[in-house]
C-alpha cells in the first residue's frame, strides 16, 4: 500500500459533512466503520465513544483543507503539524503476501499505527497520508470544490493543477450554471439594448425636409 492511498482517509472522513446543507453522515458507529474501508481489523476496535472523537478530528482536517484552499499554506502546515504530533504512527517497509514474477516480496510503505482507540488509529493515518500528499505535491493539491454550497475536500492530482471541483457531478452542475447565467445576461443586455434603441426612437426630433 502506498502513502499516497492514506490521503484518502482524510478526504473521507472530511466529506462525511456537508456543512452548506446541514448534512452529517457522521452519526453512529457503524459510518465510522465504513470509513476503515478494507481494513477490517481496524473498523472493529471502532466504538459509540469515535463518533464524537471522530467528528473533532474532521473539524481539524476540514481547518486544514480551509487554509489550503485559502492560500494560507503556513496554517496549513501548523495545523497539520499539530495532529502529526498527537497522533504519531509508525512507518514500515511491508511485503504482505503479494509477490513479484520472481517470487520476491512487493515491498512498499506501511504506516503502523498503535493506537488507544480507533480514532487515533484513522487520525494517524489520516494525517500523515495528508502530509505526504502535501509535501510531495504541494499546498495548493488540497481543496474544497468550488460547486456552492459543496464545499467538500478534494486532493489535486491533474497535471497542470487545475482542479476545483471534488467530483465531475459538481463540475457538470457549476458549468450548467454558469452557462445558464451567461445566457440570462445576454437576454438582460439584448433587452435593454432593445429598450435604448425604442427610447432613442421616440426622443429624436424629426426632422422635415
Amino acid at each position: 500500500m502506498e502513502l499516497a492511498y492514506y490521503s484518502d482517509y482524510a478526504v473521507r472522513l472530511v466529506n462525511t459533512e456537508e456543512p452548506a446543507r446541514n448534512k452529517d453522515s457522521l452519526t453512529s458507529v457503524e459510518a465510522v466503520r465504513e470509513l476503515f474501508g478494507a481494513n477490517g481489523p481496524a473498523a472493529r476496535r471502532a466504538t459509540d465513544a469515535d463518533v464524537t472523537r471522530f467528528r473533532s478530528v474532521r473539524a481539524r482536517l476540514r481547518s486544514v483543507f480551509e487554509a489550503a484552499d485559502g492560500g494560507d499554506e503556513t496554517l496549513a502546515v501548523d495545523l497539520l503539524n499539530s495532529l502529526l504530533l498527537e497522533f504519531p504512527v509508525s512507518p514500515q517497509i511491508s511485503g504482505h503476501e503479494t509477490r513479484d514474477e520472481d517470487g520476491k516480496p512487493d515491498w512498499h510503505m506501511h504506516l503502523a499505527d498503535h493506537p488507544s482507540n480507533a480514532t487515533a488509529g484513522y487520525a494517524a493515518i489520516a494525517a500523515m497520508g495528508l502530509a505526504f500528499h502535501l509535501t510531495s505535491y504541494g499546498v495548493d493539491r488540497l481543496g474544497l470544490c468550488e460547486a456552492a454550497p459543496c464545499r467538500n475536500a478534494y486532493l489535486d492530482t491533474s497535471t497542470n493543477r487545475s482542479r476545483r471541483y471534488c467530483s465531475d457531478r459538481c463540475a457538470t452542475r457549476a458549468n450548467v450554471a454558469a452557462y445558464r447565467a451567461r445566457k440570462r445576461l445576454e437576454t438582460e443586455r439584448a433587452a435593454d439594448t432593445g429598450r435604448s434603441a425604442e427610447t432613442a426612437q421616440v426622443t429624436t426630433p424629426r426632422t422635415d425636409r
